[in-house]
């Protein structure tokens, strides 16, 4: 099995800075990308933020210049930092990851789900 854990989120002021990390572990040969989706309240989960192996960055228009993903490959971990917060970026934040077990296999996990909440 392959497990996404995720940590950071909370509670921040508009204009302010938050970081998510999100570790995977288990039995991982490969991991072909790793990203971020929010889903807020009456909305669709959406996706964020987004690193293919070997590739650019892909955000969401509504974050670019405020949120940078990173990955550090060896680690098979993925964070997000997040600036100038909006209350709009309130939402539960999930990892995902696609993941090969073996080769021939992939599919796709996801974290728990972590809270951020940006007050005006």
């Amino acid at each position: 099995q392959v497990q996404l854990v995720e940590s950071g989120g909370g509670l921040v002021q508009a204009g302010g800075s938050l970081r998510l990390s999100c570790a995977a572990s288990g039995t991982i040969f490969s991991i072909d990308a790793m990203g971020w989706y929010r889903q807020a309240p009456g909305k669709q989960r959406e996706l964020v933020a987004t690193l293919v192996s070997g590739g650019m960055p892909n955000y969401l228009d509504s974050v670019k210049g405020r949120f940078t993903i990173s990955r550090d490959n060896a680690k098979n971990t993925v964070v997000l930092e997040m600036n100038s917060l909006k209350p709009e970026d309130t939402a539960v934040y999930y990892c995902n990851a696609l993941v090969r077990r073996t080769v021939w296999s992939m599919r796709d996990y996801w974290g728990q789900g972590t809270q951020v909440t940006v007050s005006s």
